[in-house]
């Protein structure tokens, strides 16, 4: 059978067996009227105020949006709520853009304009959070984990504090959106660094779709409320990138309110584990670098046999990347279980050891092989992996090895469908 990969900007179509079981996410048509539903969530919340009674002319605005690496339609999202802000009054002067990066990259202004489009980026002041910019950065004191919290100052002086995003699930702080505009996109970087840390990466209750009894998502919830946002606006999305749920309101209801539709849609329930599971990372913007692939690698290691294989397919425009510390990490631990080794180092803190924690576990389970067009196979190897030049071929391979009657499936949306073994 052919089956469409996401993947990169325009997908690829591979030839599977007509055995493999295919898993997407339940298909949900996008809105008739994205606008409208967007202007109606917002003057009809899930709780608390409307926008037009929470925002008055002379108020300071800062609206949080999350970066290049997300698939959150900014370019569609952000004129409406800025539309409603101008319709109160609010200057267009006291309107902040403010790019919750968190520990990424700050995008060019090539990408700045094709995230939010020209006019927001030729009238507005669009800024990027900087987690390691001292002065960026207030504190707000620890959590009750002991954890210390700084937070970007400009959102922190604002009269009005709009989050937005995504929701979809996330492989360790259940889902994504809600207060995670928050912690991590706009906190300094001990704060990020701490949150995600070993003995929280590694709590068994950091996982696809669980909030409650999550200490990555309950203290990135604590944080958030701490800050006092206005209003959230949340969106679902297909696999067009169409709009097909708006959840605006209190950030922990409305939040709460949109995981329940995603895990309807996108937590899939299967009987046995899979020899072999083909996945992706749902393609651009998702797939640009390795590091943002492990989060398909590890939505197949739920449902594949230990020592069976994953094959990914990531585009990774960007690389590796060359920046963070993603690709000098790997390096220097060597190995899967080098990784854990160095992890258990008394005092170890690095950026970006929350990926390879993630990506250790995975390499431990199963075999990882990884198709990409962005990198070589030194490039592969060097991230620990096993490269694949043919899906078609190494699918083949493996079902030499592991027999005729190897079971595999597909998942052409990578995390975007989350499957699961069934208790």
């Amino acid at each position: 059978m052919q089956v469409k990969l996401a993947y990169g900007r325009h997908g690829m179509a591979v030839e599977l067996p007509d055995s493999v079981d295919v898993i997407r996410p339940r298909f949900v048509p996008g809105l008739a009227d994205e606008k409208s539903a967007l202007v109606d969530a917002l003057h009809d919340p899930i709780a608390g105020q409307a926008l037009d009674q929470l925002a008055q002319a002379g108020d300071r605005v800062v609206i949080v949006h999350t970066d290049i690496t997300r698939a959150t339609p900014n370019d569609r999202i952000l004129p409406v709520i800025i539309q409603e802000l101008l319709d109160v009054g609010i200057r267009a002067s006291d309107i902040v853009l403010l790019n919750g990066l968190g520990t990424h990259r700050p995008q060019t202004e090539p990408e700045l304009r094709m995230m939010l489009g020209d006019d927001i980026v030729d009238n507005y002041l669009c800024l990027q959070h900087d987690c390691f910019d001292d002065g960026q950065l207030a504190s707000l004191g620890h959590t009750h984990l002991g954890h210390p919290v700084r937070i970007n100052r400009t959102y922190l002086e604002a009269d009005v504090k709009i989050l937005t995003g995504f929701i979809e699930p996330h492989f360790f702080a259940g889902f994504s959106g809600g207060p995670k505009a928050i912690l991590p996109s706009l906190a300094g970087a001990e704060s990020v660094f701490s949150n995600h840390g070993v003995d929280m990466v590694g709590h068994p209750q950091a996982t696809w779709g669980v909030l409650h009894g999550n200490p990555i998502w309950e203290e990135m919830r604590e944080m958030a409320l701490r800050t006092n946002p206005t209003i959230l606006l949340n969106v679902t999305l297909n696999d067009r990138r169409e709009i097909t749920g708006v959840f605006a309101g209190d950030v922990i209801q409305a939040h709460a309110a949109g995981c329940e539709f995603v895990r309807e849609n996108a937590m899939i329930a299967v009987d046995e584990p899979y020899d072999i599971v083909v996945t992706t990372n749902s393609g651009y913007p998702l797939d640009q670098n390795l590091y943002q692939a492990v989060k398909g690698m590890k939505a197949a290691a739920g449902v594949v046999k230990t020592g069976g294989a994953i094959i990914v397919a990531a585009a990774c425009e960007d690389g590796v990347p060359d920046h963070g510390r993603y690709a000098a990490l790997l390096a220097e631990a060597g190995s899967p279980q080098g990784i854990l080794d160095m992890l258990a180092k008394p005092g170890f803190v690095e950026h970006d050891q929350w990926q390879i924690q993630m990506q250790a576990h995975i390499q431990l389970h199963a075999d990882v092989f990884v198709y990409s067009e962005g990198l070589t196979a030194d490039q592969i190897e060097g991230a620990l992996f096993n490269p694949c030049t043919s899906i078609e071929d190494m699918v083949a391979h493996l079902q030499s090895i592991k027999g005729g009657d190897a079971c595999i499936c597909v998942l052409p949306e990578g995390s975007q469908a989350v499957p699961y073994l069934r208790t």
